[in-house]
């Protein structure tokens, strides 16, 4: 059953001490010259790769997955992870609570994400999104053909692209209903049949003592407040990332069930981990 919660009550963050606003000068330019550092390199041997290789990637993503991994020690986020990162071509479905996501995702699986159009021209995120090869999509039925295309090439690549059915963050306390869209894309004539879907539970545990919903980002919380709060502690909490076994496109009849299934399991996953 799905649990209901109200999007207005933000997670209750602690004032900052001047020892925590220490800490977030280290840790924001310790990360601002490991990510824009990263950042710049991964240009750099793009220029390479591309006219050798063309969306086939086979250098960058270790960068960014190194980037994503010194980030999470940087920060002192522990990541647990479970299971096994498939290696077969298809994707990955995950629930979605915070922009602390694609660290930890990236941190442990080589993937490249989808994202809403907007997200492109976001200062900052939008250069690292298009840096790393995300698949940028408008929410439009006009426009299902042509993101099918571009899944479709992009898979057939090799490329494990990962999205979040539930369309927005939480608290992170819960798993939202997935939406099933994006799920037709698999299910063409021409690749349901080779490929699979993985889901996986993302579960964050706030630092001892404070709210538990300490790492969710949703509602009217702005980015800026979030990270400044998400760098403050002396002590972070930890996320466990569980991988569940993939699941065939091919035995599944349509997209609703499909969705339904991978929702189960991220669900299941999620709460087993939470109590």
């Amino acid at each position: 059953m799905t649990q209901r919660w109200d999007s207005d009550i933000a997670p209750v963050h602690p004032p900052v001490s001047i020892a925590g606003w220490l800490r977030i000068f280290l840790r924001i330019s310790a990360l601002f010259v490991l990510v824009f550092g990263g950042l710049l390199i991964k240009l750099l041997v793009r220029l390479v790769e591309r006219p050798f290789c063309g969306v086939r990637r086979p250098v960058t993503p270790y960068l960014t997955q190194f980037v994503c991994r010194n980030a999470l020690r940087l920060l002192g986020l522990r990541l647990h992870v479970q299971g096994t990162p498939m290696r077969g071509q298809g994707a990955i479905v995950a629930n979605h609570t915070s922009w602390l996501d694609i660290f930890v995702l990236n941190a442990s699986k080589r993937i490249y994400f989808v994202s809403k159009s907007e997200v492109a021209s976001w200062p900052g995120i939008g250069w690292l999104a298009r840096a790393t090869g995300t698949v940028f999509i408008v929410r439009a039925p006009s426009r299902a053909r042509e993101q099918t295309e571009v899944f479709q090439n992009r898979l057939l690549a090799g490329h494990k692209l990962l999205f979040f059915p539930e369309g927005t963050s939480t608290d992170g306390l819960q798993v939202l209903p997935f939406k099933t869209t994006l799920f037709q894309s698999f299910f063409a004539q021409n690749i349901k049949n080779q490929m699979a879907i993985q889901p996986v539970s993302v579960i964050y545990h706030a630092p001892e003592g404070l709210d538990r919903r300490f790492y969710g980002w949703w509602g009217d919380t702005s980015f800026g407040a979030h990270l400044l709060a998400t760098l403050a502690p002396a002590r972070q909490g930890w996320v466990d990332v569980i991988y569940h076994p993939p699941l065939r496109v091919a035995d599944y009849p349509n997209r609703k069930a499909l969705a339904l299934a991978c929702e189960a399991d991220v669900r299941k996953g999620h709460l087993a981990s939470l109590t």
